[in-house]
């Protein structure tokens, strides 16, 4: 018996080792591939602290951009990158976490609602200069918004509302269905179930998509060019009460504007070398802003989902 066992065992044990080698294999493979893209961003990186750090000074902050480059700063620039966002948020978050809480808990589920959720997972890899264009005819010409902060942020907040609507079904859906029933069993109607157990219970993923939308949206070009964004623009939005005549509280929504994007861009396509250093700069000052957001994403989820227990 042990001898016609032994010839299987051991093509058992060759076909192991056979394995072993292919999967060894496969991990240098994927070792190799992750570190060529690492490296390459932090040679990249690396590169951009070395142009760039030289030039953030206060003044590169509180200055207006300008045809000489040693005067050229990114105030209107980060400025109008601050404006756009909380527009961006104002009307993408509720829409999007009130679709998303009206898709998971409340509409039937039938062929129009899978056909709903169908569009709005792929509306999430729709590329950017699509919204951009449909921004320019509906925001822009349709509804005479013209080149403004306003059509700036509703344009990035349908780019982003997608995003939302997938990260607030996904934290909704890993609510266990035992907090829904007991919540049910203590006489509690939909919404107090929503809003004092769901919505609670959520927040951290929430919260997640939320900012991970945001830091995409604030590093965006292409649709922001679409609509007309300035190039160069060395002037604020008006502020509310200054001015003659006063302006209004919302005539800053119907401003020009430019935002950090925009500005790298004209600086990249200069041919001054001196240039080349104000978008390190400032390319730098906007990966910080978004590494940044995310890092303020994983934060707050682990901040709150540590305080949650089930």
């Amino acid at each position: 018996m042990d001898a016609v066992q032994r010839p299987g065992a051991q093509a058992l044990r060759a076909l192991i080792r056979q394995h072993k080698r292919w999967d060894a294999m496969f991990g240098v493979l994927g070792i190799l591939a992750l570190m060529v893209g690492v490296l390459t961003l932090a040679a990249l990186f690396a590169g951009m602290i070395i142009d760039g750090v030289p030039r953030l000074t206060a003044e590169f902050f509180t200055s207006f951009p300008s045809r000489r480059a040693g005067d050229a700063g990114i105030l209107s620039a980060w400025v109008g990158s601050i404006l756009v966002m909380f527009v961006t948020a104002f009307f993408a978050v509720p829409v999007g976490i009130a679709s998303a809480i009206y898709l998971e808990e409340y509409a039937r589920k039938n062929w129009f609602t899978d056909l709903i959720e169908i569009n709005i997972s792929n509306l999430a890899g729709v590329p950017s200069i699509v919204y951009g264009l449909l921004a320019l005819g509906l925001f822009v010409y349709t509804f005479g918004l013209g080149q403004s902060i306003l059509s700036a942020g509703l344009t990035l907040a349908l780019l982003i509302l997608p995003i939302v609507i997938v990260a607030t079904r996904e934290a909704l859906r890993s609510i266990p269905q035992q907090i829904r029933e007991a919540a049910y069993a203590c006489g509690a109607s939909q919404w107090q179930v929503v809003s004092h157990h769901l919505l609670p219970y959520g927040l951290p993923g929430i919260l997640t998509g939320v900012i991970i939308g945001m830091a995409r949206a604030i590093g965006e070009t292409a649709p922001i060019i679409t609509i007309g964004a300035l190039t160069f623009i060395a002037f604020l939005p008006p502020m509310p009460g200054t001015g003659e005549p006063p302006a209004g509280m919302f005539d800053w929504l119907f401003s020009p504007f430019t935002v950090m994007p925009i500005q790298i861009f004209n600086w990249t396509s200069r041919p001054d070398p001196a240039f080349h250093q104000n978008a390190a700069a400032a390319s730098f000052v906007l990966v910080i802003m978004t590494l940044g957001m995310n890092g303020l994403a994983i934060w707050l989820r682990y901040r709150l989902r540590k305080n949650l227990t089930w």
